[in-house]
């Protein structure tokens, strides 16, 4: 088994390769949809319906984006957490989704990529949905990990015998070392999935924001002095400007 890492557009791509098939560990975005395609035939010699499975981790545009060309390409099937609703639904739900690939634009432009088309639909019908601790089809020595916080669906992708779980946006690499991502709708569900992650005592965590990182270089106990303890969410962003401007805008002292 190999996994191939990928620079995508805003985010980094995992590929599982195994001799039966392809994994995609999560569905990437709108614009990284030609890149995998062409890696799969060209740097790897194979049909693109070799891709056989693709891991959605959240509904986000760079985990979501590609996964429904993909399966049209390939014939893969889509794999989700399993809720009764769609994240994106009803009116605050268009909303949001719109205002999410604005957020992903303007990553794009800070990471200095020329601009792409990123528009996907806000709903997607998975071909499976799985809850906590199942195994992926035809992949079955991959397990899903429900860890929300980020959102009400995320999924970790994890394979026991190897040490290594895809974390999606679980936690994001910078600079000065790991952070939260934005939003965090669920903060104490977040706390409960890093907990979850570190019980896990992996190898190795594959970031889809930071690339690679050892267990041992995690250092959670720093980690939870920065996570909020209220929702961190665009409406909360957005109320918290407004009340700056207006602040700025009646001082008359």
């Amino acid at each position: 088994m190999k996994i191939h890492e990928l620079d995508g557009y805003i985010q980094t791509i995992y590929l599982v390769e195994v001799d039966e098939g392809l994994l995609l560990l999560d569905g990437a975005s709108r614009a990284d949809v030609e890149l995998i395609q062409k890696y799969i035939t060209e740097q790897l010699s194979r049909p693109i319906q070799d891709l056989k499975v693709v891991v959605v981790s959240h509904m986000h545009p760079d985990h979501a984006g590609a996964a429904n060309p993909l399966r049209k390409l390939s014939g893969c099937l889509i794999v989700g957490a399993e809720r009764r609703h769609h994240w994106y639904r009803g009116f605050s739900g268009a909303v949001m989704h719109i205002t999410d690939i604005f957020l992903a634009r303007w990553v794009a432009k800070r990471q200095r990529k020329k601009r792409r088309n990123l528009w996907y639909s806000r709903k997607l019908k998975f071909d499976v949905e799985l809850l906590d601790k199942q195994m992926l089809p035809i992949f079955d020595d991959w397990q899903v990990i429900e860890t929300p916080g980020h959102t009400d669906r995320d999924l970790c992708v994890y394979h026991r015998g190897i040490g290594v779980v895809y974390v999606g946006d679980l936690l994001v690499k910078i600079k000065k070392g790991l952070i939260p991502p934005f939003p965090i709708f669920h903060p104490n569900q977040y706390r409960a999935s890093l907990d979850k992650i570190n019980q896990l005592k992996p190898k190795t965590l594959l970031l889809a924001h930071g690339g690679e990182v050892k267990f041992q270089e995690l250092g959670l106990s720093a980690l939870r002095e920065k996570l909020p303890t209220k929702p961190r969410t665009h409406w909360r962003l957005l109320k918290f400007k407004i009340r700056q401007v207006s602040i700025k805008l009646f001082d008359f002292s």
